[in-house]
């Protein structure tokens, strides 16, 4: 049977098929559905972890215990797993482990632009890379094998093109994968350093099987056409080289690390011209040229970005491309926070008092933007609640004091309740606020220790944010409606006033949740209006000025009351008021 599958889709069926036990991930664009897909398996254990790093560890676990196993991550998201991956490729697997990682070239949704190829090399992991959602479960299935054949975790690497889009996959039925036995074994899983050293030896012999393996696999292809041109490429950037170029001769990488030398010699030596086509990183071309092989490829392509078919035209070819006639220009469309979004008020009152925030990754990091444009810094995953910290230790308590950090509920449990540990045990006195909407919502609603439910729906212990805070030695812990700005307001400046760590927990849940109710829609008086324009503050999308006249746009309004908070003048009523 054949199905049209998106890249993620295509990774859960693979894992499926292949006899998946154990599925883990912490959600993050582009890579999310894999899990969320897996899920729908009742015969596959899957779970969203507190982060990438626990997630791995999971993964591992099962694998030691015999079953194989998945875990799923976007590319920053492998940087919080790398410490489990170097030593899991000491250590090798019992059952099959295979970790994806989706990298976004382009930052479509990400704060940086890496390239995990390069983990391939600095742990010794053999990595794979599709070019469509065919391959993507297929590419599964074979990292599966070669976990178990070569006794070490497998990367496979998705980018967001590869992930999100539709290509015709066969569907194949289910192995029914046997549980190997476990058999306790110090000297290959507890790696103390008398043992990690015995282990590096097998990871360097396993280096030179790989290597074999890699010239002779049909993962790594030649087609002859045209040899005045050959290009070698991989993944999403082989569709776009075909599209491209049309008859010339490719080599295709599958297996992306290790490389085919000898492949890649045969390859050199049939084409008249070598380019390298690949996106981000020289990774694939640097490799070739210390085979003393002349190639090009960075010097006519960014290490910026996506590539597109145009683009590969443009360069090789020397064709131009021509854009048509568009009519009217599209209107740039800025990203903001919905309507309704509970997250709104909480800036308005940041920016009225001028305070220095520390951010964070999230919906919320949209609060840097017009025009709230309150937030300073956003770095990575839990770090608003350490930088917070260290902007007070290196400017004092006049700092502190007009200082906070800023994070959601998912965020926190990823990996800002050590920085607030870190926060009291040292003795600062940052002021933290907890942005807890009831959902990861920046990824698409997925469920997190906190919101009471598992991946499958199923009712679980949720984690008490007063408790944990108070646990970890925080006094002061507040907990407010982020819509009672002048609450709100009275809350921050008491906290902000204390010489000691404060929690503020603004809990009100995010307003595209299918468990909230819309507020009665509003309108705008205009007799009464004055265009005194404090209702724009808050930046709603809802709310538009028309040069002469504010109006509210019905269908935008979710009747969240806000905007009434910041009218002096009752202009702002109920629809039917």
């Amino acid at each position: 049977m054949k199905k049209l599958l998106i890249g993620n889709e295509a990774v859960a069926r693979g894992a499926w098929e292949a006899g998946c036990t154990v599925a883990t991930a912490y959600p993050g664009t582009p890579s999310t559905e894999i899990t969320e897909m897996i899920s729908k398996y009742d015969d596959i254990y899957s779970e969203w972890s507190p982060n990438e790093k626990v997630s791995l560890e999971v993964a591992i676990g099962a694998s030691i215990a015999g079953a194989r196993s998945i875990c799923s991550m976007k590319h920053v998201g492998l940087n919080v797993a790398a410490d489990p991956l170097f030593t899991a490729s000491y250590t090798g697997v019992n059952g099959g482990l295979v970790v994806v990682v989706a990298d976004d070239p382009g930052m479509h949704s990400s704060q940086n632009e890496q390239d995990s190829r390069n983990y391939a090399k600095a742990s010794k992991v053999p990595m794979l890379e599709p070019s469509d959602s065919q391959e993507a479960k297929d590419y599964v299935k074979e990292a599966f094998a070669l976990s178990e054949v070569f006794d070490t975790p497998v990367l496979v690497r998705l980018t967001t093109r590869v992930a999100h889009s539709l290509t015709i996959v066969e569907l194949g039925e289910k192995e029914e994968y046997k549980l190997k036995d476990y058999v306790k074994d110090v000297n290959k899983y507890v790696m103390m350093p008398a043992m990690a050293r015995k282990r590096h030896v097998i990871v360097e012999q396993r280096q030179e099987a790989l290597k074999g393996f890699a010239e002779a696999t049909a993962l790594n292809q030649i087609t002859w056409g045209d040899r005045k041109i050959g290009v070698i490429t991989s993944g999403i950037t082989y569709q776009y080289v075909k599209e491209a170029l049309g008859d010339v001769s490719v080599l295709k990488l599958g297996l992306v690390y290790p490389m085919p030398d000898e492949l890649i010699k045969e390859f050199a030596a049939g084409v008249e011209t070598l380019y390298v086509i690949e996106e981000l990183e020289p990774f694939i071309q640097e490799h070739v040229m210390t085979l003393g092989i002349k190639v090009t490829g960075k010097e006519f392509f960014s290490l910026l970005g996506e590539l597109n078919v145009q683009v590969i035209k443009e360069k090789i070819l020397g064709e131009k491309f021509e854009a048509t006639e568009q009519g009217e220009p599209i209107p740039v469309r800025p990203p903001v926070m919905c309507p309704g979004c509970p997250h709104r008020g909480m800036f308005y009152v940041l920016k009225k008092l001028r305070l220095i925030v520390s951010g964070d990754i999230g919906c919320y990091t949209l609060g840097a933007l017009a025009p709230t444009e309150a937030m300073d810094a956003c770095v990575c995953m839990g770090a608003s609640i350490g930088m917070a910290h260290g902007m007070d230790k290196a400017r004092g308590e006049d700092f502190s004091k007009k200082t906070v950090a800023i994070l959601g509920d998912s965020t926190f449990i990823h990996s800002g309740i050590t920085g607030l540990i870190d926060v009291v045990y040292n003795k600062g006195a940052s002021t933290v606020i907890i942005l807890d909407n009831s959902i990861t919502g920046m990824t698409g609603h997925q469920h997190n220790p906190s919101t009471g439910f598992t991946i499958k729906g199923e009712p679980t212990k949720m984690v008490d944010f007063v408790k944990l805070a108070e646990a970890v030695g925080v006094e002061r812990v507040v907990v407010c409606d982020p819509f009672d700005i002048v609450e709100f307001e009275k809350i921050l400046k008491e906290e902000l006033a204390s010489n000691e760590p404060s929690v503020i927990i603004t809990q009100r849940p995010c307003a595209l949740l299918k468990t909230v109710t819309p507020g009665a829609i509003r309108y705008i008086d205009q007799e009464k209006c004055t265009l005194c324009k404090a209702c724009l503050r808050i930046g709603c999308p809802s709310i538009v000025y028309k040069g002469d006249s504010i109006v509210i746009n019905k269908d935008l309004c979710f009747g969240c009351d806000l905007c009434s908070k910041m009218c002096k003048f009752g202009a702002i009523k109920r629809m039917g008021e």
